[in-house]
């Protein structure tokens, strides 16, 4: 074999270190080709970092098609190449830049064969994967459909996702965090298996399969040669949000640096919070254990929040033992010092956000935009939607939908919604679709009977004609007519509204929880992989519902709000001017000149299943330290100190603990005692 040397123009780079970096940002892009990992905190300029270290590669005569950079959003790679090409005038489309999830789509077309799957193999949408699950458990047949407590489809591919990203098998895992389905895990293995092999055998793959057969080509002894081709051909490994990787895509980093060693892993592990999605906290906390020749550096210089905010997030998250010590450092002024608000109860603190938030728009000139609530979980949130609606004050929410939208809380209000106005088919609906057996076409049936638009015969009725007798008669009379698993699930529906009908179970507040307890439980355990926290809102919401003798009260003040759309009341200058709801989780990599954090009270703040374990608890304060580090000027921490009771008194509540043990000289917060003084008219929004 002949080589040729074929010379080609180096590009001269367009970049002063000196003028463009701070030293920590230099020392990153100057450090030799090898294994680095590089300690990014909050707002020090990471991607600048990282943009740089990819341009001095290319600029010292490296090829694009040998770089790959790993991001966790294709928007976030196409950024940063894109900055490289301004940088040095070069086509970075030959480069392996994108998620996980792109680059092993571009290996498996390229040699997926290897493996057996073929170039044309289809992926899978997450609808698309939950209907193949589906045909699997079916074809088990009676037993695993009769089975009460088993996962639904959706669960089941979530489980599946969970196990591959963890490098768990699937009885690991089930005795690890769904230790609900113990009983069930070899069945659940047995479907899970099937599925895979079904896919296999259609020439199809889901998402977590792009990573898992990314990996087995790197691994499996017959793909030796392969493996050898695909670490060869990337000089230089590069990956961004290192902490939040999990034991899969950790593998496949390490072992597609083997031969070059080249590899820089960007990320900040006191910002690591997505375990329950499966990120690997070890990962970055141990890698000099898998890389002892690494070099470690630090950037610590922020650009974002004060000097007090600052001061506030490092003495908290020193009281983490498992981290890489390290301290913000501000370049900005110094300003006012984070507050911590007492308040009397959850309705006056969101009294405080609403008539704050007032305030800092209209006498201040804050745009809403630049402003953000934070809080541990969505349900943390009910009050305040409440009190912003009443106030024409227009929100986002950016976790997803507003609390009173999501459906584990439109599927447990459909029962009062239906034991209030029988006539309401939608709630019948609804509520009928939840149960075990019955299917489209039976709720379809039930519906029309219950809410008077048919008789027994399914003759049509003339409405405004209600229900000939109690509800509990007609769903029995219905289970009579049923056949297979929807005559107990009717019969069950029965006995359930007869209780719900009784003078004890009235109140909205008892109405939710008896729906909860001899229902709904039963349904988000198969059907939801965070099934604690839906229990959470939905507490939250039995509590909130207490507030109102009546049902039918209850419901006309949840059509209120959800009638009164926020987002049609402008309030300032631009159309898109709202102020920003979101959990800590959804807001991290983002910033805001005015954050407030609600519910800073312990067994919420730490959540109470944290309190448990070591880890977990770190990681709630790991996401406290975030919360705070989305501040650039103003940081506001509230929480109620008397929580109304179910049945008895109430209930005195105590600080978290995260700001607790903040309190010590020097201050790092002031306390605010709130005196209040009747509202104007004028004051609303």
């Amino acid at each position: 074999m002949v080589k040729y040397s074929l010379k080609t123009r180096s590009p001269k780079p367009r970049i002063d270190l000196e003028r463009d970096l701070n030293p920590q940002q230099r020392a990153v892009v100057e450090a030799p080709a090898s294994e680095l990992l590089v300690l990014a905190g909050a707002g020090t300029g990471k991607t600048r970092a990282l943009t740089y270290r990819v341009a001095k590669l290319v600029a010292g005569g490296c090829p694009p098609e040998r770089i790959m950079l790993v991001t966790f959003t294709n928007r976030a790679a196409r950024e940063m190449v894109s900055r490289v090409e301004g940088l040095l005038g070069v086509d970075m489309g030959r480069s392996a830049s994108g998620t996980f999830h792109h680059v092993g789509n571009r290996i498996l077309r390229r040699y997926g064969e290897a493996i057996g799957l073929g170039k044309d193999f289809g992926i899978l949408d997450p609808e698309d994967a939950r209907d193949l699950m589906t045909t699997v458990v079916q074809e088990l047949g009676k037993p695993v459909l009769t089975s009460k407590r088993f996962p639904t489809p959706k669960l089941l591919v979530n489980l599946s996702g969970l196990a591959t990203g963890t490098l768990h098998t699937v009885p690991a895992l089930i005795e690890r965090r769904f230790t609900r389905f113990l009983e069930l895990s070899d069945l659940i293995e047995g479907v899970i298996a099937g599925y895979r092999e079904r896919k296999r055998r259609l020439n199809v793959v889901d998402f977590d399969d792009l990573l898992a057969l990314w990996l087995e080509l790197l691994r499996n002894p017959d793909c030796s040669g392969v493996a050898e081709q695909l670490r060869e051909r990337w000089q230089h490994l590069l990956v961004d949000e290192y902490q939040d990787i999990n034991a899969l895509q950790g593998a496949l980093i390490d072992e597609m640096a083997k031969v070059h060693r080249s590899l820089t892993c960007v990320g900040d592990d006191a910002q690591s919070i997505y375990s329950f999605r499966g990120a690997d906290f070890s990962q970055i906390h141990d890698f000099r254990l898998r890389h002892r020749d690494a070099q470690v550096l630090q950037l610590t210089i922020n650009y974002r929040s004060t000097p007090e905010i600052l001061e506030l997030s490092n003495r908290s998250i020193r009281f983490n033992r498992e981290q890489h010590p390290k301290q913000l450092q501000a370049v900005r002024r110094s300003a006012m010092k984070p507050a911590l608000i007492p308040l009397r109860d959850v309705v006056q603190q969101a009294e405080l956000v609403a008539q704050r938030v007032l305030e800092l728009h209209h006498e201040d000139g804050l745009p809403l935009r630049k402003m953000a609530v934070l809080y541990r979980n969505h349900a943390h949130s009910l009050e305040l939607q409440v009190e912003l609606t009443r106030r024409n004050i227009p929100f986002a929410v950016r976790s997803g939908v507003r609390f009173f939208e999501q459906a584990h809380i439109k599927d447990v209000v459909a029962y009062l919604r239906a034991r209030e106005n029988p006539r309401d088919s939608l709630a019948w609906l609804r509520l009928l679709r939840l149960w075990p057996g019955i299917g489209a076409r039976t709720a379809e049936r039930v519906a029309a009977v219950l809410s008077g638009e048919v008789d027994e015969e399914g003759r049509a009725l003339q409405l405004p004609m209600g229900p000939r007798g109690p509800i509990p008669a007609l769903l029995r009379a219905e289970a009579e007519q049923a056949h297979g698993r929807a005559r107990p699930a009717l019969e069950r529906l029965a006995g359930l509204f007869e209780r719900l009908e009784d003078p004890g179970g009235r109140s909205p507040g008892k109405a939710i929880r008896l729906v909860v307890e001899e229902h709904y439980a039963d349904y988000a355990e198969r059907t939801f992989s965070n099934v604690d926290a839906r229990r959470e809102d939905l507490d939250n919401l039995a509590t909130f519902a207490e507030r109102w003798p009546e049902a039918a009260e209850f419901l006309s003040e949840l059509a209120l709000v959800q009638g009164i759309s926020a987002e049609n009341v402008v309030v300032g200058d631009e159309p898109d001017d709202k102020l920003i709801l979101s959990t800590i989780h959804q807001a991290k990599g983002l910033e805001w000149p005015v954050v407030f954090v609600l519910w800073m009270v312990e067994g919420r703040f730490p959540m109470a299943q944290a309190l448990r374990s070591a880890s977990d608890l770190e990681e709630e304060r790991r996401l406290f330290y975030v919360a705070a580090t989305r501040a650039a000027d103003e940081l506001y921490m509230l929480y109620p100190t008397i929580e109304e009771g179910r049945d008895g008194p109430s209930t005195i509540l105590r600080a978290s603990r995260f700001v607790a043990e903040l309190d010590f000289s020097p201050p790092v917060f002031e306390r605010w005692e709130i005196e209040e003084v009747p509202r104007e008219p004028s004051d609303e929004g």
